[in-house]
């Protein structure tokens, strides 16, 4: 098997990959009704990103999908992407490019290893269980050559695995530590005994704030599956609109997203919705996985006192509870999580520079960061909302 060589091709739309061969190596796990580990780089979640428009001509993510073969097997393909901006990534490089085009370089077009838009941890590297080393060294190298042999800048994965990152180190990569801020389910039979575990000041602020919320005066509705409706991704468009326009001028995903969504992905999908008087008011969407809940979009077409704690963290902890998984992502940012039991959390990317004296300098900064971050992430874990006991316990 080690004397068979890797075919590596580019694919510019998964119209032209076999769904089975594409899953079959980003999410082996999901036979016989199983959930896939990761929604995200799933066929049919990259699928309806691009047959929505969200990522193609004009979104500055042109798709160049990178698959490895073996004796005509797939063995190993990643989301790549083309990208003539740094928007939607989550993970910004913004000051890299702007440093890099001040030294009389072109920054743009890059290359990246990404869920669109989706800043969430997940394998980049999606590879077969029966091709794991041969499919991982065959899509980093395909993915460095791709971009020597185009002379592009830059080659970015982000969001990747910790042991993703630890591969990618060893082949010559640079790993870049950010962070966010998650919660662990520490096999709570539900929200009080949750609560149990955070100090007194703590518990009494998420019930004050629980209860301030669920007074707004109308209901919540936690919808999965058949559950959801056409009516209600109306409804969700208008808050991520309103959501998308103050965040990033334009919002990210196309309205045919949602139909995308309602036709394929309904089942991988919690959406929590406030209704009041008859109407919809505020939501929070979340994808859902075999072990996690990933919190992605919140909107409101009416302010109401901590509905937005209430609808994106919250609801999304006792989804966690009710359904058995460990752990809630909620996303990129925010230090506001931390008092709503959110721990900070690393996160990992991965880096190649193609000009050395960029690519030192670069390295040089990756190695601050990552000591600045951890130092971060201990300080705030320490300031967290949990009891202290309970902190020497888990360490």
């Amino acid at each position: 098997m080690s004397g068979q060589e890797v075919e590596i091709r580019i694919v510019p739309t998964l119209a032209q990959i076999d769904p089975a061969e594409w899953d079959a190596c980003a999410c082996p796990e999901a036979v016989d009704g199983r959930r896939a580990n990761d929604p995200f780089t799933t066929y049919r979640f990259l699928r309806a990103l691009e047959d929505s428009g969200s990522v193609g001509t004009g979104t500055g993510w042109q798709p160049q999908y990178l698959v490895a073969s073996m004796a005509g097997q797939v063995i190993g393909c990643a989301p790549m992407y083309v990208k003539s901006h740094s928007q939607g990534e989550y993970i910004f490089d913004h000051n890299w490019a702007h440093a890099y085009e001040r030294a009389g370089g072109r920054y743009y077009p890059k290359l990246q290893i990404a869920v669109p838009h989706t800043p969430a941890t997940g394998r980049r590297f999606l590879v077969h269980p029966d091709f794991a080393e041969a499919g991982f060294a065959a899509l980093v190298q395909g993915a460095v050559q791709l971009a020597e042999n185009n002379g592009i800048s830059t080659l970015h994965v982000t969001f990747c695995t910790e042991a993703e990152a630890d591969l990618g180190v060893e082949m010559g990569l640079m790993r870049r530590t950010t962070q966010q801020f998650h919660w662990h389910n520490d096999g709570y039979a539900d929200f009080d005994a949750f609560l149990a575990n955070l100090s007194s000041r703590k518990r009494k602020n998420i019930r004050k704030e629980r209860a301030q919320a669920q007074g707004f005066g109308g209901e919540i509705e936690v919808l999965t599956g058949d559950q959801i409706q056409p009516h209600h991704w109306d409804a969700f468009w208008e808050f991520y609109q309103d959501t998308g326009a103050r965040k990033w001028g334009t919002p990210y995903l196309t309205r045919d997203f949602f139909n995308q969504a309602q036709a394929h992905l309904r089942d991988d999908i919690y959406l929590v919705l406030a209704k009041r008087d008859g109407d919809y008011v505020a939501g929070a969407l979340n994808f859902v996985g075999a072990h996690r809940l990933f919190g992605r979009y919140w909107g409101c077409s009416e302010h109401h006192p901590c509905l937005h704690f209430e609808l994106c963290y919250y609801q999304a902890i006792d989804i966690a509870i009710a359904q058995g998984l460990d752990t809630v992502e909620a996303g990129a940012q925010g230090e506001h999580k931390l008092a709503r039991g959110y721990l900070p959390t690393p996160t990992h990317s991965l880096h190649w520079v193609g000009d050395p004296g960029f690519s030192d300098a670069i390295a040089s900064y990756l190695r601050a960061e990552g000591a600045a971050i951890a130092e971060e992430i201990e300080v705030l874990t320490d300031y967290g909302p949990f009891r202290k006991v309970q902190i020497e316990e888990q360490e």
